[in-house]
């Protein structure tokens, strides 16, 4: 089910700013996103007992609770167009300018998306307006920068990370309550950008990349350089000697983090 609604302009502008992005990249974007069980777990004890849910960002819905109520918000109908004829139903609309009434669910989720709002301080302030409990799963920028995968191969991401807001600010901006570490383990099922961290092989894969909103947004010709010594280190055996200490790790902080606040 979509919801289409009538926005302002600036409002408007900031939809097509963030459909464009999903409508872009989205294509296949539920093949590569697939929800983990274990982030799951953790997202859901993170909503306690609240039985109405505001999706904001929704995309898929990959971590949306199936025992509750809950409305999907997301500006993409690429992203809509892939849900599951059993999801929750899905208005189009951004964070910035959410079409609920105050106080009207128990929670606000938002999960890896406050990076990609054209005004994150507006639309965090919208997640406080809605609702009393916000859940928001962000990460923290300067921990991507260290990357491997930037750091040695496409340093070029770099700026685009440090462009976005990182965990702390928005736990800050939030007043949080609480902040969680979520390491990855090696055979997460969410292909987010470091998720292949001990898995590099898989960066080869173009539908993998393309789910990646760090490497679709990237200059595609520094993208293809990094991936080709890449290749090349994988092929001679550089990369596994450099990374030997990663071989032996059963999870990795990348620096996700789930922040908890209440008002």
């Amino acid at each position: 089910m979509i919801v289409t609604l009538q926005a302002s302009r600036s409002t408007g502008e900031a939809r097509v700013a963030a459909a464009e992005l999903y409508d872009d990249i989205g294509a296949g974007y539920s093949l590569g996103r697939r929800t983990d069980p274990r982030w799951m777990t953790a997202i859901l004890a993170a909503l306690g007992n609240a039985r109405s849910i505001a999706d904001v960002g929704a995309g898929t819905g990959s971590y949306e609770p199936d025992d509750r109520t809950v409305l999907a918000i997301e500006p993409s109908t690429e992203m809509i167009r892939q849900r599951q004829p059993t999801a929750a139903p899905a208005v189009r609309a951004v964070a910035e300018a959410l079409p609920v009434r105050d106080h009207a669910v128990d929670a606000a989720l938002a999960v890896l998306t406050v990076h990609h709002w054209t005004d994150w301080r507006h639309g965090l302030a919208e997640l406080r307006r809605i609702a009393p409990r916000q859940v928001v799963l962000a990460y923290d920028t300067n921990r991507h920068t260290e990357f491997w995968l930037v750091r040695e191969y496409i340093p070029e991401i770099a700026d685009l990370e440090l462009s976005r807001p990182s965990a702390n600010d928005i736990a800050n901006e939030l007043s949080a309550d609480s902040i969680t570490p979520l390491p990855l383990p090696w055979d997460f099922t969410d292909g987010v950008f470091p998720a292949y961290w001990r898995r590099p092989a898989t960066y080869l894969d173009p539908r993998v990349r393309r789910t990646c909103s760090a490497l679709a947004q990237t200059d595609p010709s520094a993208v293809d350089r990094g991936l080709r010594r890449l290749r090349a280190d994988l092929d001679n055996g550089r990369w596994h000697e450099r990374h030997q200490d990663l071989l032996d790790l059963e999870q990795w902080d990348a620096g996700f983090r789930l922040i908890i606040s209440r008002t």
